[in-house]
């Protein structure tokens, strides 16, 4: 059996603020494939961009504190790799396109310069004319003419400012793309159009990704694997087909399912998830969900473990801790 790209067991993540201690992620575990897509989904606030900031190393320098667990990128444990060595990791095997376009690139540099910034990063034997050529390459494949590539960013608009991320991230083919909520932003019909673009790219390099979102129409669409997560904790994991198809959901997940419009139903208001997300800096023993649940009971004062329900699907519920493993 071939090894993972990527293997995360019982990750926790903590912010340390003057303020307080803030949980971020707890015991977050998941597998990836070479070439597969995982969806992230959760409310805001659930962990999902101190997940991948774990794996970039890039959590706040003196804040963020992986306390616990370990990520295994392409057979690397990058939490005891020095820094040197994930500066040759971060663009070469994995990129992050970031939420934000606006924030992600710099105004004083054309958009050209930010994506040979990189490339001279990753190879530093080629000569310089060589690399250009590898910018209007790229520039070219994400759907922008080449000579734009001395033009600043404030001279594109939102959707072509994330195809200049776009580019950037996929500029050393990495083996791993974290694609923050890469459409956000951007209207309906872009948003369409940029995530045809990340999946047409990614079925040309063989790149797999991580896709955070609070879309799961576009999990359906785009993802092999769904993981969903609640107050640092993935409470469901599994096939997009297991998950999307099944009636044996996690509470959570039948909620975010249910406050999705339906075509065949006339429905006055969607339904809704009573309750907030729990405060971050609470350490809680017991199911992270059992106040907002209405199937909460006594048991759910006790942490209820990761149940496998089918072959490729698991649940964090004491609902569902009577089955056997498959």
């Amino acid at each position: 059996m071939s090894k993972k790209l990527l293997s995360i067991r019982d990750l926790s993540v903590d912010y340390n603020t003057e303020i307080s201690r803030v949980y971020a992620v707890n015991g977050l575990s998941f597998d990836l494939d070479y070439g597969e897509t995982l969806g992230l989904v959760g409310e805001t606030g659930a962990g999902k961009t101190t997940a991948c900031l774990s794996i970039m190393g890039l959590l706040p320098e003196g804040i963020g504190e992986v306390v616990e667990g370990s990520i295994t990128l392409d057979g690397e444990d990058i939490l005891r790799v020095p820094d040197s060595r994930l500066r040759e990791l971060r663009g070469r095997t994995v990129s992050m396109i970031f939420q934000d376009p606006m924030s992600s690139l710099n105004p004083v540099l054309t958009v050209g310069d930010q994506i040979l910034e990189v490339l001279q990063e990753h190879n530093k034997g080629k000569k310089k004319e060589e690399l250009e050529k590898t910018v209007d390459n790229m520039m070219e494949l994400v759907g922008i003419p080449a000579n734009r590539k001395n033009e600043y960013p404030h001279e594109f608009s939102g959707g072509m400012k994330q195809r200049i991320v776009i580019a950037i991230a996929l500029a050393c083919e990495p083996k791993l793309i974290l694609a923050d909520e890469p459409t956000t932003a951007l209207d309906v019909t872009i948003q369409a159009q940029m995530l045809g673009l990340i999946h047409e790219l990614q079925q040309r390099l063989n790149t797999a990704m991580i896709l955070v979102t609070h879309d799961l129409g576009v999990v359906a669409q785009t993802c092999e694997k769904v993981a969903v997560m609640y107050a640092g904790q993935c409470v469901e994991y599994g096939s997009v087909e297991a998950i999307f198809d099944s009636q044996t959901l996690h509470p959570y997940t039948r909620g975010l399912f249910n406050a999705i419009p339906k075509l065949d139903e006339d429905a006055q208001r969607l339904e809704t998830i009573e309750g907030m997300i729990p405060d971050p800096s609470v350490k809680i023993e017991g199911c992270r969900f059992a106040q907002r649940c209405k199937f909460a009971t006594q048991r759910c004062g006790q942490a209820p473990g990761m149940v496998r329900v089918a072959p490729d699907h698991m649940i964090r519920c004491h609902l569902f801790d009577k089955r056997t493993e498959g």
